[in-house]
């Protein structure tokens, strides 16, 4: 890891799931798999590119039910097969700083998925740091760890239930 977790600043979320690396990195890297997951139910996400590249995009739109839409946009840093992704929403595609509206709930914030193989299982960390903490704790309180929980329960369903192979 290059960097130390600084509590005050990083959100941290571990999960041992008995499904395959390979499936979960497929269920990260392929926009047709993670717009089956990538948002809480009864969201859905209509839209997602992915450019598995370093500078390559990940955008994504979620919509609610009665049709609210909230939309990101960023940028991938690094990409180790079936071990690491990070991407950044403060950059977008092509490195290009990103600039969020002032009135925003966005916040800029860098994340860090590692993934481990642990026998046929894995064991999967998901780092997502801020460059402060304001925004760490807007973050927090948005429900991070409940609503990418739930998102991660849903990744781990469509992988058991065969819907990402």
């Amino acid at each position: 890891m290059i960097f130390e977790i600084n509590p005050k600043l990083d959100l941290v979320l571990e999960r041992n799931m008995d499904v395959s690396v390979e499936l979960v990195w497929k269920a990260w890297t392929e926009a047709e798999h993670l717009k089956k997951w990538f948002a809480p139910k009864p969201w859905d996400i209509p839209i997602c590119e992915i450019d598995l590249r370093p500078g390559g995009c990940f955008k994504f739109v979620m919509k609610s039910p009665k049709g609210q839409e909230e939309q990101d946009a960023g940028c991938y840093l690094e990409i180790i097969k079936n071990q690491k992704l990070v991407w950044t929403s403060a950059l977008l595609p092509g490195y290009r700083p990103a600039m969020k509206p002032t009135n925003s709930p966005q916040i800029l914030f860098t994340a860090i998925v590692e993934l481990e193989k642990q026998g046929d299982g894995t064991k999967m960390t998901i780092y997502v740091i801020h460059a402060n903490e304001e925004t760490k704790l807007i973050h927090e309180k948005m429900g991070f760890h409940e609503g990418w929980g739930i998102c991660i329960d849903q990744m781990d369903d469509e992988i058991k239930h065969g819907r990402i192979d």
